[in-house]
């Protein structure tokens, strides 16, 4: 069925199905984990018709597609499998000038070395059929369930042959962030994103596997039965054209090889993929195997490491940083240095064992370069004279602290539970969307923040500004991102009881409990954090856990007292309308587009003012589902159909909400 496209038609038709699959993953995601529209509902339909249109004309399917189903499959252990042949590793070679004379006259195909786990892949019939680790090159594991929801693979192909091939399993440095977020034990966070995908790749739930967004690139084609390619970009491109996506390439000759080594040094800051090289093989793939292989090395490939670009500069202080799991770790700041292309003035020195190792001391002269040239880090000390002061203090709360010893590596402490620092979850909860909804302020900034003094308790987020200098000078941040993250905390200080009760974090109230304790209130913020027991226990929903949870935190000194102090920072809006009863007891669901209202929490709020319920999806629970496309084919008509729900338009319901009288 695709042998009437031509190669650059697909590949365009497969660029096309990869951005169909992002969009209508995004759409999926707001609408049912978020319950927000980022696109109406026969937008969605007709965008997922394109995309299963395209799959049928290229024969591609990939395993991110909304059209597919995987299921998740869980194992007890992963079985081992031995190679056909064994995976040997590449030679090294720090010097491009070795590359020029290793290639001779010969042209050759320049990749990156992806610094991730390297697996290889068998398709038969189409379809994907085993997944196998490299292990120690002689025997790998097998790990066909977890490859089957890595993040872009595609699981049936257009070539039914017998397909294998090799490539390499990451997670991007995004990624890898994001996951290390929410891990609150420092001391449990990956030092690397290759560890993680590891550890991701080898699951025995491919559910946990799905979840951290693994990435395959393919950088070898086995074999293919019935097909030859006499080079290696051919490999590449019919790769790419049966849906795989192939690790960055560009062809080179010994004249052109140093210019091309710069080129992927420059696009090493911009690039989210990890690396720590490049790889350079003939692309005359016959010549390469005529070669044969060293008892270590096969002939036709070497691996190119980045000379790491050290510099000498000074050790101006030792900065003690606090964590959430009470670690104190040594941070070395220095004078800045240009590294890489950026300009450098601290590193990591991971824990008291390694700072003695180096000897540091304020005022020596230290070497500094950065790993894979992205992570700065202390080389060598040339002064050595270890003056460097343990602190007897936490420098966030100033308890004394405690160095523990564990296996021969010394660590400082923190004992006291209530250090700030280890609050890290009640500041992400307070600025999160449902809360006060401060955009720009991720967990591992504000545990910077904590960690350097800038906040110390919740309402020091709204004077974050005495701070801007170092706060612009922080990874990640600069001028703009500064100027929107102090619009973000203004507009934050105008809010709604509701949304202030939610954002305190107390055991069991979430956002819905929080909105019926606060139209209980009439939105008066007095009576709210006044409650008693008994008064909580007569709204509904709320039971005797719950109330005690509650009275229990208004009751606790240091939890009033961090209220007060935020009260003196942001408006509460106390306008109260009260809710009819005209839907009471009613359960609707929204869906599709709407004409009258803003979007679906608009029409919800004008709902729940009239005694109604507004739910995310539709059960038996449901009274009555609304979409202005009474004809649609969607899920939730197709359900409520199912079901026996009536759907209604907006039409309808904008009357009954109008005149208080349903049908």
């Amino acid at each position: 069925m695709t042998d009437h496209i031509s190669k650059e038609e697909k590949q365009n038709k497969i660029e096309q199905m990869q951005n169909l699959i992002v969009l209508l993953n995004q759409a999926s995601k707001a609408y049912y984990q978020e319950s927000r529209e980022i696109m109406p509902n026969h937008e969605y339909d007709r965008l997922y018709d394109m995309l299963e249109s395209l799959e049928k004309e290229t024969g591609v399917t990939l395993s991110n597609s909304p059209t597919m189903r995987v299921g998740y499959e869980v194992l007890s252990n992963l079985p081992k499998e031995k190679h056909p042949q064994k995976m040997l590793s590449l030679d090294k070679t720090k010097d491009a000038e070795q590359l020029k004379n290793w290639l001779g006259d010969q042209e050759g195909v320049m990749s990156w070395k992806l610094d991730g786990l390297t697996i290889v892949l068998t398709y038969e019939g189409g379809s994907l059929v085993k997944a196998v680790t490299r292990g120690n090159g002689d025997i790998g594991e097998v790990i066909t369930a977890n490859a089957r929801v890595f993040s872009n693979i595609p699981v049936s192909i257009p070539f039914k042959e017998r397909l294998v091939l090799r490539g390499e399993a990451i997670i991007t440095y995004p990624d890898f962030e994001k996951i290390n977020e929410t891990i609150a034990d420092e001391g449990a966070k990956y030092k690397n994103p290759r560890n993680l995908c590891s550890g991701s790749v080898r699951q025995l739930n491919s559910a946990v596997t799905a979840q951290r967004h693994v990435r395959f690139y393919a950088f070898s084609l086995v074999s293919a039965d019935g097909l030859e390619f006499a080079k290696r970009t051919q490999q590449f491109d019919w790769l790419a054209s049966q849906g795989f996506a192939v690790v960055q390439h560009k062809t080179v000759t010994a004249s052109d090889i140093e210019v091309t080594v710069k080129w992927f040094e420059g696009e090493i800051q911009d690039n989210i993929n990890p690396s720590d090289g490049l790889v350079l093989s003939y692309n005359d793939i016959a010549y390469g195997q005529s070669l044969g292989t060293t008892a270590k090395f096969p002939r036709d490939s070497i691996a190119f490491k980045w000379r790491d670009e050290i510099k000498e500069t000074t050790l101006k202080e030792i900065e003690w940083s606090a964590s959430r799991t009470g670690l104190i770790n040594p941070v070395a700041v220095f004078e800045p240095v240009e590294l890489e292309g950026t300009t450098v003035s601290r590193a990591s020195v991971h824990n008291i064992s390694v700072m003695r190792e180096l000897k540091l001391g304020i005022g020596d002269t230290i070497k500094v370069y950065k790993a894979n040239m992205i992570i700065p880090q202390v080389a060598e000390n040339l002064t050595g004279s270890n003056n460097v002061e343990i602190p007897a203090e936490c420098p966030v709360c100033g308890s004394h602290t405690q160095i523990h010893n564990e296996n021969g590596v010394q660590t400082l402490m923190c004992p006291n539970p209530e250090c700030l620092a280890k609050q890290i979850k009640s500041f992400t909860h307070f600025v999160s969307r449902d809360a006060m909804n401060i955009e720009g302020l991720s967990e591992m900034t504000i545990e910077k923040l904590i960690a350097r003094g800038m906040i110390k308790e919740l309402a020091d987020l709204f004077h974050v500004e005495k701070y801007k200098e170092e706060i612009i000078e922080m990874e990640g941040f600069g001028e703009k991102s500064f100027d929107n993250l102090k619009k973000s905390i203004e507009k934050a200080r105008n809010t709604t009881a509701e949304r202030f009760l939610y954002s305190l974090g107390i055991p069991n109230i979430g956002t819905a409990n929080a909105r019926i304790i606060a139209r209980h209130c009439r939105n008066s913020w007095q009576r709210v954090q006044n409650l008693s027991k008994e008064e909580l226990m007569t709204i509904e929903g709320i039971g005797e856990v719950m109330a005690d949870a509650f009275v229990g935190f208004f009751a606790d000194e240091a939890k009033a007292r961090i209220v007060e102090d935020l009260l003196k920072e942001v408006h509460i809006d106390e306008r109260f309308e009260a809710a009819g009863t005209a839907l009471a007891g009613i359960t609707f669901v929204i869906t599709g587009s709407l004409n009258h209202y803003e979007n679906r929490d608009a029409l919800k709020a004008e709902i729940e003012k009239q005694g109604g319920k507004v739910a995310g999806s539709v059960s038996a629970k449901t009274g009555y589902l609304i979409n202005n496309d009474l004809l649609s084919q969607s899920g939730k008509n197709k359900k409520a159909k199912e079901l026996g729900i009536k759907i209604i338009d907006e039409e309808t319901i904008m009357k009954w909400l109008r005149t208080g009288v349903t049908e």
